[in-house]
């Protein structure tokens, strides 16, 4: 491995052919850069996607009620029903595997913007209703004051916990701690400042709610008895999906709605969409894998015919050498040190140039739809030895066709 004479040789035999050489070498420097750009442009896309679950509950669903599409127990098709509080106490006894089970009432409906003014200003903001668990399941961090608590829901209290947005627009550089906000009409009392955690959004934007005790909701907005729907985080461990498929049977037969009636209960299930997206970036995994693996394949392929070439302008070489004695290990290993140089070049800067570029990727077009695009050492590592796999491959079968060089044949050879 480390005899001068033979790297001088090796050194030799692919100066005489530079142009040839270089060709060679491209093909696998080309394979192993698109290797590493696209497995790490398909990280970058992942973190970016992904990074937009930080702070929600992934193991969570959401259920609300909607028109029934079929006649039951006597009640006609298109029937509106409700959650109740009834609803609450229902759910949180009879079904297991729940750790979170949490009502929510929303002012306007989805997405309603509601008129809150402070001082002469005014903004339109989603108002929810809300129990102090909701904050382990939405993506919000509070820097400033306090989420609501069990005092506010039990002493129906008149305090709200509002966005950074609410702040912004209302308050402008004013501190709105202790200060009372206008509701339709209703003053609240600001207790804390929520702004969310990432840049992704799921429903309305975090950063615009206002958040009121459950119970003072209900009552200062005539929501007496109903529940808009429920957000609900199943135990660890727990599939979500069946915490859900218990609760829609458990109101089915509360709210006499027929059992096959998949439309009258409308749910997201947090849990499948995370695990949707996460098998998506698996497969982009994959492709990346297989495209770049077989690029790689193709420039080994490149180098095991140059190499077949160059033994056959080298047979008389390559006779005289059999013929003063050179072992078959001598000139196989020759054959083998020449295509894993060729490999090792290649290889490593291909290797460099995808890393230079994932880097200049990162530095000057990173965004919302793309962090952090990057290849981890020990995927960098295993396409290296990959790729110097693929080129002992390469090697092995020149030298198996020299190995059948006869010495006298050889010397006769033009």
């Amino acid at each position: 491995m480390f005899d001068s004479e033979r790297w001088g040789e090796i050194w030799q035999t692919l100066s005489r052919n530079k142009l040839r050489s270089f060709l060679t070498m491209f093909g696998v420097f080309w394979g192993i850069f698109m290797l590493v750009v696209m497995l790490g442009m398909g990280k970058g896309l992942q973190n970016a996607v992904l990074g937009g679950f930080e702070g929600f509950a992934t193991n969570s669903c959401f259920i609300w009620t909607m028109p029934t599409t079929k006649p039951y127990a006597g009640f006609r098709q298109g029937r509106f029903f409700s959650f109740d509080n009834e609803d609450i106490g229902i759910i949180r006894r009879n079904v297991p595997g729940i750790a979170i089970c949490s009502p929510q009432l929303q002012l306007g409906g989805w997405q309603g913007g509601n008129n809150v003014s402070y001082n002469g200003r005014i903004g339109a903001f989603s108002i929810y209703g809300s129990e102090p668990e909701v904050i382990q399941v939405e993506a919000v961090r509070l820097p400033q004051g306090r989420f609501l608590n069990k005092s506010d829901l039990l002493e129906e209290r008149k305090v709200a916990v509002i966005g950074k947005d609410v702040v912004a627009q209302l308050f402008q550089k004013e501190d709105p701690m202790g200060k009372y906000i206008r509701i339709n009409g209703v003053y609240f009392q600001v207790v804390g400042v929520t702004a969310k955690k990432s840049s992704a959004q799921m429903g309305d934007n975090p950063d615009a709610k206002i958040y009121v005790p459950f119970t003072t909701f209900q009552k200062a907005f005539n929501s007496l008895n109903r529940v808009h729907w429920f957000t609900i985080v199943a135990e660890p461990g727990v599939d979500v999906a069946e915490v859900e498929k218990k609760i829609r049977q458990l109101m089915a037969r509360k709210h006499k709605v027929d059992p096959e009636d998949k439309s009258a209960f409308g749910s997201w299930n947090m849990q499948q969409f995370y695990m949707m997206m996460n098998g998506l970036f698996i497969g982009i995994a994959g492709l990346s894998w297989f495209v770049g693996v077989f690029s790689l394949i193709a420039g080994c392929i490149g180098i095991g015919n140059i190499m077949l070439v160059s033994i056959k302008e080298r047979t008389k070489e390559i006779g005289i050498r059999r013929s003063l004695g050179a072992t078959p290990g001598n000139i196989t290993g020759q054959i083998i040190q020449e295509a894993l140089t060729l490999i090792f070049v290649a290889g490593y800067f291909g290797l460099l140039a995808g890393v230079g570029v994932l880097e200049a990727i990162r530095s000057f077009a990173e965004g919302d739809f793309l962090k952090d695009p990057s290849v981890n050492i020990v995927v960098a590592l295993v396409a290296f030895i990959v790729l110097l796999v693929f080129g002992l491959l390469a090697g092995l079968l020149p030298a198996m066709r020299a190995l059948r060089i006869k010495a006298v044949d050889a010397l006769r050879a033009e």
